[in-house]
């Protein structure tokens, strides 16, 4: 139960730094939150990876290294779209920094969830 709380604190951190990139009165532009975006579709490739390969007998299969590489693709884009944004002047960059931030705890908290839920024992997230 600890691990749930601890994860909720620090997921609630990380999209409070990506509304105070897009909200703050200084910055005011919403462009920011398309990141959200990425935040959902980051653990898709894994859990489809999960589904179609069963045999966790193998240290390592082609659908799970396709999906860490999808995975990879997915968090660099996220990082990456602020930076352009930045770049091309359509947000400020104290903006792009609190989104990046935003970006940091919200990955880290993605990746905690699997690795305090994904053991496959009796309270994971495979059985939702």
């Amino acid at each position: 139960v600890a691990a749930l709380v601890a994860l909720s604190f620090s997921g609630a951190i990380g999209l409070t730094f990506l509304m105070l990139g897009c909200a703050l009165e200084y910055y005011g532009v919403y462009w920011p939150l398309f990141v959200l975006i990425f935040y959902f579709i980051c653990p898709i490739p894994h859990f489809i990876a999960r589904r179609v390969s069963d045999d966790s007998d193998a240290a390592s299969s082609a659908c799970r290294e396709l999906a860490y590489f999808f995975t990879t693709g997915i968090v660099v884009s996220a990082f990456g779209f602020p930076i352009i944004l930045a770049r091309v002047e359509a947000i400020k960059w104290g903006a792009c920094g609190l989104v990046l931030a935003g970006n940091a705890v919200i990955f880290l908290t993605i990746l905690g969830f699997f690795l305090v839920f994904g053991r496959g024992d009796d309270f994971s997230w495979e059985q939702w």
